[in-house]
């Protein structure tokens, strides 16, 4: 069995520097990387952080302008058409959002670049705003009726926006489920870090990937992930609404409360978040250019805005104004950045485990993000009575962040795969794909404890390609989307919205006909 894997893994190889290139193109390149402060930016994070300030502009800064409204439609939980509500949406975007990169990837931010990367964090998030409503509305204004569902996201606006030409929306299917379905195996494994995790502190006793707590649990994982993807996108939407408010509430809860036992290193967070955005301490570097770059690649990386991800939930929601669920989206990214997101930024502040390196060793143990936030919220609970408590708490959050993200992953795609087939059957197969292919690939990976670093290139490069294709697409149909704007808050969304006849333009499903009907 290892043999395989490793063959598997090797096979991969191939697409590492090519991965890298393009990720860190243009850093490789010396005159480049020489450049003050610009220089710490690859292609990819301009591209999207400038498409975000772009976007911020054109809109007006809907994104902050409109801020409580799309707070009230996101709590809008009325019965719909299609069963699909603002609300419903929103949990399912923010079940692919808030995934283990909340905590993993903001805590390592820190790590290297310091308090301040969180101050550049939200700058990030705040941008990425007004990328999310441009690409959910456009998600929306796109989208097509299937039978008692909708279906779009960025294969079908990319499609139209680029003269309806079918290829294209094939490509871009093709790429984001290769994309999701690769990531699936990854999301596994995080979720038996968690779970070991929490059966070990239970327990009082480590376990090995070899014992039978880590073949209950894959068992059980393979199990819950079938009866719940094979079951539809309806029945996902009805856990992601019970699921993401539990996890969101049992994660903030944990952090609110080491928060308030701590209180009197609350200034002191923000004093060095914002001091450290402009002058980082020298254990990090002291560079501002990297807490700048720190900051503004994690906030771009979890929210997702301008990748297209989260495009799909976009247009599954039934709207009465595409515009809607551009401010929905808008809120998401809020909800993941600002807030979640920065939870991971209190516990590894506050603790600021690099002021103890003969109890820590800091040097030597923050590169394992985990074990550095981990350790941090123990150094913040009062006495030690408490900390098997807090770390399983912690690690069952961490583990329904993975698990709502896996589930994402293979809804999106099959969201995307109507691109290519509306037939049943296929949507079934490609299902059972995710569910029973996938994931069992990532338990065996776990069990054999392997961690097949090279697949995870190959996601990084699929996603890199998506990104570039879904940034110059929203950037052209971005026209479309500040009509519907204009027509929007003209109108304060009360009148019926006719592509045709209010900004212009055909569309699938915004018609005189559905109006009328």
């Amino acid at each position: 069995m290892n043999h395989i894997f490793e063959v598997v893994n090797n096979l991969f190889a191939f697409f590492v520097p090519i991965s890298d290139l393009l990720w860190d193109f243009p850093k490789n390149v010396a005159a480049w990387a020489a450049i003050p402060i610009l220089g710490e930016f690859s292609l990819a994070m301009l591209m999207l952080i400038g498409t975000g300030v772009w976007f911020t502009i054109r809109t007006g800064g809907v994104q902050l302008r409109r801020f409580g409204e799309s707070v009230r439609i996101v709590m809008d939980r009325k019965a719909t058409e299609t069963g699909i509500s603002p609300f419903a949406a929103f949990m399912l975007s923010s079940a692919m959002r808030a995934g283990p990169g909340n905590i993993m990837g903001v805590t390592g931010a820190v790590t290297v670049g310091g308090p301040g990367a969180l101050f550049w964090m939200w700058v990030a998030g705040t941008f990425g705003m007004a990328t999310g409503f441009v690409e959910a509305t456009l998600a929306q204004l796109f989208k097509e009726k299937k039978e008692s569902e909708f279906v779009g996201g960025l294969p079908f606006y990319g499609m139209r926006i680029l003269g309806s030409r079918r290829w294209i929306g094939v490509t871009l299917a093709a790429l984001f489920i290769t994309y999701a379905l690769l990531n699936v195996p990854s999301q596994t494994f995080h979720l038996f870090t968690a779970l070991g995790s929490v059966a070990s502190t239970i327990a009082g006793t480590p376990y090995g990937r070899t014992s039978p707590v880590y073949f209950v649990i894959g068992a059980l994982l393979i199990v819950s992930v079938a009866a719940l993807v094979l079951g539809g996108l309806k029945r996902v939407i009805r856990f992601t609404d019970l699921c993401v408010p539990f996890m969101a509430v049992l994660y903030c809860g944990v952090v609110f409360v080491l928060v308030v036992v701590n209180w009197r290193l609350v200034p002191y967070f923000f004093a060095s978040v914002f001091a450290g955005a402009f002058a980082p301490e020298a254990i990090f570097g002291g560079a501002f250019g990297v807490a700048l770059q720190q900051g503004i690649k994690r906030g771009l990386m979890v929210n997702e805005a301008g990748q297209g991800t989260i495009t799909m939930a976009a247009a599954a929601a039934d709207n009465r104004h595409p515009v809607e669920q551009g401010l929905v989206q808008s809120m998401g990214v809020f909800f993941d950045t600002v807030i979640i997101c920065s939870m991971a930024g209190f516990v590894t502040v506050m603790a600021r485990l690099w002021t103890v390196p003969d109890a820590f060793a800091w040097e030597a143990k923050k590169a394992d993000k985990l074990l550095v936030f981990m350790s941090s919220a123990r150094h913040l609970v009062p006495g030690t009575s408490f900390d098997a408590t807090v770390q399983v708490l912690l690690s069952v959050s961490y583990a329904l962040f993975a698990f709502t993200t896996l589930i994402g992953m293979i809804v999106f795609a099959e969201i995307s795969a109507n691109m290519l087939s509306r037939e049943r059957r296929f949507i079934l197969g490609l299902r059972a794909v995710g569910a029973l292919v996938f994931v069992p690939f990532g338990v065996l990976t776990v069990l054999a404890d392997l961690q097949l670093g090279n697949i995870w290139y190959v996601t990084d490069l699929v996603n890199i390609l998506v990104a570039s294709a879904n940034v110059p697409i929203i950037l052209i149909g971005g026209k479309h989307v500040f009509a519907a704007l204009r027509h929007y808050e003209r109108t304060g969304g009360k009148e019926g919205f006719v592509s045709v006849r209010d900004i212009g333009i055909e569309t699938p499903y915004w018609t005189g006909e559905r109006t009328k009907g």
